[in-house]
């Protein structure tokens, strides 16, 4: 629908303010109580509405860390089941009601096409209601943001369904026969097991991802995991910088939250392969590599186990029980015919995406973002929160996105304690 003058005009009214959050996701909420809480004037806008990505999730997700995770700044959690794990649904409704418990200036349906440095200075926002200068702009737009599809995707047949992890809704939706997911970290794996119990017959591509139980003597790992440093490893203490691209811990949400790997998965009648290689006409091959796949994860579990031992005896805590492993066999097939195959999902991570819109040069060669406590170290007045590990293993969590979203606005709030005056007005232009 075409907007009117009037319209536009309404719009640039509330548009007008001196910093601009962009996304309303659990980082930009968070940035824009900070804000609130130190009196600076600012906006947020989001593409679609509140918790979108969120909303763009399967139709059975489920949190998955507890629900006593979803503690964002000024609301900490008050429900009757912390160490339940909520639908996606609720998700949503609870991020709706932590923006209008606070009164947050949020503006939906407003997508921000492209950051650019303005003539007069600051940033040129390109909108879909018109341009918007900002002195100061803060991107939260999701550690989640462009679908990782391997080059081989293109090799399929034609009559195969190709689709990626968010495209998938429900197993009623896909067109009849058998499924291959590819990428096997926390989507691909609770897409299976939902397939699987659908009556699909499932093939699974399996990478290297790190797996733990769900729950150890009868709490949540994640609840045990909070006591340790582990959530707080810095950026700087991880192999390289290539490591942030790696697969989450292998686990579900899902009835009630239960464990969820290689071991599960295959005990239930999901087919493991290794990671694919090649197609072939009809033919998909395979690496033999799912024992090698397999003893990654087994060797995280153990790092976590250390972990845990290590940091809960010496505060003198008690230290849950970890047992080794069990045995597991591995003899896939190393070729599947796709004739009968109906579709195939790619669950291969996600990458960064904000160099194709914000027009600065602030990103390294994998595309994440130069920061420094969330300041560009290359682009003065623009910050980020919600990346993935942008400071912490936590960042881009419900647990921990709070933590760098205060440094984020304290941070613009110093930035701007040296304008003159008190006045935080900017003239905003539009067409």
């Amino acid at each position: 629908m075409t907007r009117t003058r009037t319209e536009a005009l309404a719009q640039r009214t509330e548009l007008d303010s001196p910093v601009v959050v962009v996304g309303a996701g659990q980082a930009g909420l968070a940035v824009s109580h900070g804000l609130i809480n130190l009196g600076i004037d600012h906006v947020v806008v989001e593409r679609a509405r509140i918790g979108e990505t969120w909303r763009g999730l399967w139709d059975s997700f489920c949190l998955v860390t507890p629900n006593w995770t979803m503690c964002l700044p000024g609301a900490p959690y008050v429900g009757d089941d912390p160490e339940g794990f909520i639908p996606r649904d609720d998700i949503v409704q609870h991020l709706e009601r932590y923006a209008s418990t606070f009164g947050m200036p949020i503006r939906e349906g407003v997508a921000v096409d492209s950051i650019e440095p303005a003539e007069s200075g600051g940033f040129l926002l390109r909108t879909s209601v018109g341009d918007v200068h900002a002195e100061v702009v803060v991107v939260c737009t999701g550690a989640y943001q462009r679908p990782h599809r391997p080059d081989i995707a293109a090799a399929f047949p034609p009559g195969v369904l190709i689709i990626d992890a968010e495209d998938y809704q429900n197993p009623a939706l896909l067109p009849p026969g058998r499924v291959l997911v590819v990428g096997s970290g926390q989507a691909g794996c609770q897409i299976s097991e939902e397939l699987h119990e659908a009556g699909r017959e499932v093939f699974l591509a399996c990478g290297r991802a790190p797996w733990a139980p769900r729950r150890l003597d009868g709490r949540d790992i994640v609840t045990w995991i909070t006591e340790t440093t582990f959530l707080d490893t810095p950026l700087r203490a991880l192999p390289s910088p290539a490591a942030r691209l790696g697969a989450n811990l292998q686990a579900t949400g899902r009835q009630g939250g239960h464990d969820l790997h290689y071991r599960t998965l295959q005990a239930m009648g999901v087919q493991l392969l290794g990671h694919l290689v090649g197609i072939d006409g009809h033919r998909a091959s395979f690496a033999g590599d799912l024992a090698d796949s397999v003893a990654f994860g087994d060797a995280r579990y153990r790092d976590i186990r250390q972990v845990l031992n290590e940091q809960l005896s010496a505060k003198g805590k008690r230290v849950p029980t970890l047992p080794d492993p069990s045995p597991f066999h591995a003899d896939p097939p190393h070729e599947v015919d796709l004739d009968d195959f109906g579709v195939v999902i790619f669950t291969s991570g996600y990458r960064p995406d904000y160099a194709r819109w914000i027009r600065f040069p602030a990103f390294d060669a994998l595309g994440f973002p130069l920061t420094d406590n969330g300041a560009s170290t290359v682009v003065p007045g623009l910050f980020f929160c919600g990346v993935h590990f942008m400071r912490k293993r936590k960042s881009s969590l419900l647990v921990g996105v709070g933590e760098d979203a205060a440094i984020v606005a304290h941070s613009i709030a110093r930035n701007r304690s040296g304008h003159d005056g008190a006045s935080l007005s900017l003239h905003s232009s539009f067409f």
